[in-house]
């Protein structure tokens, strides 16, 4: 029975990055220090509030570092003070630097959402979504100072269904990923492990959501707007405007995929829970919106209270 263990030091910000504290603290395997990016305002309240990453830490009685200077030698001496052996990064949220990454003796490495060489960078996720990708997954790669392309140490895959949004692969993602990095540190712990470098002729790059992308294109296909509908969650979400009312789209599917004499953004129904909309390609179904300034609601209720008629043209 294999029962060598590492001490990690782990990054990580989000609730991306939770499941995979979790596995780790409940495997052999010990944590020597939490590392995470430094309280701000979050929310609508704009409450200066601690990370996913850091209240998990603390429920669990772990150590927690929020550094501002990640090459300050104050700071590197405190990395090496801890006793790690490695460090596991898990959306942190910054880049790492050479004299980081040398200050552990097994160096770093990275759960990453996607599988590699395939989007590279700050929202693979998302974008995997929005292309349509059928398959998307996560990669434990080595952290190399170039962005996402160390060389690969394990893989999972899962399909991307057509109802699945950004929320609900991450979801699915942080756990596997949890379940692959704790197997690796177990295979990493007795040995070297095979690290197959990335193919570069196949890289493509997730550049990071801005909300100029909200905006629906309306003489795009229906399959296209709806996966900008799924693509889009949790932030910036795909908006149309009805006049001068703006409107998130928060779920929909595609009625028909090819053929509509209607012009792009025509309402063709509006009734009940249909509301669909004429695409430059086939009509799309949305079923739940989120008007400005109010909650999410049933596309029903939607209609019964705002000015959606057949024909008109929404932008």
């Amino acid at each position: 029975m294999n029962t060598a263990t590492l001490r990690v030091l782990f990054f990580g910000t989000p609730d991306f990055a939770v499941p995979t504290l979790n596995a780790i603290h409940a495997s052999r395997h010990s944590i020597v220090g939490v590392v995470t990016q430094p309280d701000k305002p979050r929310g609508r309240g704009q409450q200066v509030t601690h990370s996913p990453v850091k209240a998990a830490a603390l429920g669990h009685g772990l150590t927690v570092y929020q550094p501002t200077a990640l090459r300050d030698p104050a700071w590197l001496a405190t990395v090496r003070d801890t006793g790690a052996d490695i460090g596991v990064v898990a959306a942190y949220g910054r880049i790492l630097p050479h004299v980081l990454l040398d200050a552990l003796p097994h160096g770093f490495i990275n759960v990453h959402a996607s599988l590699l060489p395939r989007w590279r960078g700050a929202a693979p996720i998302h974008r995997a979504v929005i292309a349509g990708d059928p398959v998307t997954g996560v990669t434990i790669m080595r952290v190399v100072l170039a962005l996402d392309a160390g060389p690969m140490l394990a893989r999972v895959e899962t399909p991307v269904a057509s109802d699945d949004t950004s929320n609900t692969v991450e979801r699915r993602l942080a756990e596997q990923g949890a379940t692959l990095l704790v197997d690796t540190l177990d295979r990493l712990a007795i040995g070297p492990v095979v690290e197959q470098p990335q193919h570069e002729a196949d890289v493509t790059y997730a550049t990071r959501l801005e909300r100029s992308e909200s905006r629906i294109d309306w003489t795009t296909s229906a399959a296209d707007v709806d996966r900008r509908v799924r693509g889009l969650q949790p932030w910036p979400l795909a908006v149309a405007r009805i006049g001068d009312r703006a409107v998130a789209l928060l779920h929909s599917h595609v009625v028909t995929p090819d053929g509509h004499s209607a012009p792009p953004g025509t309402v063709v129904a509006a009734k009940g829970d249909q509301w669909h909309i004429a695409c430059g390609r086939g009509v799309l179904a949305v079923t739940q919106v989120k008007p400005e300034g109010k909650r999410p609601m049933a596309i029903r209720d939607f209609l019964n209270g705002a000015p959606v008629r057949v024909g008109q043209v929404i932008t």
